[in-house]
């Protein structure tokens, strides 16, 4: 089948298994996806807001993204010394899960003179293997944020664990929606809606069903992607 064709009907879709969800955005994962691909889901389709994962990859693809059309969050692990070359390319960091991360982003966007927005990442399994802060340790993390003025959370973002039933997806969802709500209510004050970000290709769906209000998609979209090196 042609590509464009597949892309398409991927994202058709998509949308009409988000389509109850009204209030809830689509990322789109982008993780080894050409420029011109992410650029023809923009254009003619309207996905407009895109992830990264790696710093490396966003800074290849950058100067060919039809940025005029397209938001770009960076969703993937951030190493500190990789802020400075992403901070004024991203509007949104969704793995915020240390101090020390944080304050890297705030001294670099203090330089900018701009705010960056972001999800604290929860791990919301207790996986050893991933990032995040503990459900337990949410607050005093959130605390600890608050000598950062650069810094904007606007709310959380999780993984459910990999190759995790519909179950188990559901048990972890519902919990990060429960902890999310709580969290959203005592310590976000903003004018804008508060994010929780869950479900990928193989859970949105799930992960909306719980109350995710953005949802990060790539093979879904895209299909298959290459392995990256």
């Amino acid at each position: 089948m042609n590509e464009s064709l597949l892309l398409a009907q991927n994202i058709e879709t998509i949308r009409r298994n988000m389509a109850a969800y009204p209030h809830a955005k689509l990322l789109a994962a982008t993780k080894t996806v050409p420029a011109d691909v992410i650029n023809e889901a923009a254009v003619h389709h309207g996905v407009c807001l895109i992830g990264e994962n790696r710093a490396q990859e966003l800074l290849q693809k950058y100067d060919a993204l039809a940025k005029d059309q397209l938001e770009i969050h960076f969703i993937g692990s951030l190493q500190t010394n990789k802020v400075k070359y992403i901070a004024d390319k991203v509007s949104m960091v969704h793995s915020l899960d240390s101090v020390k991360l944080a304050g890297s982003i705030d001294a670099v966007c203090q330089k900018l003179g701009r705010t960056m927005d972001v999800l604290i990442e929860i791990n919301i399994a207790g996986e050893a293997a991933k990032g995040g802060v503990s459900a337990e340790e949410l607050y005093a993390f959130y605390d600890a944020l608050q000598p950062f003025s650069a810094l904007r959370v606007r709310g959380l973002m999780t993984m459910g664990p990999a190759g995790a039933s519909a179950a188990e997806y559901e048990r972890y969802f519902t919990k990060t929606r429960d902890l999310f709500d709580r969290f959203a209510k005592d310590k976000i004050a903003y004018d804008a809606e508060p994010i929780l970000s869950m479900g990928m290709s193989d859970s949105y769906e799930i992960a909306l069903a719980c109350g995710s209000n953005l949802v990060r998609v790539g093979s879904a979209l895209f299909g298959k992607r290459a392995v990256s090196r």
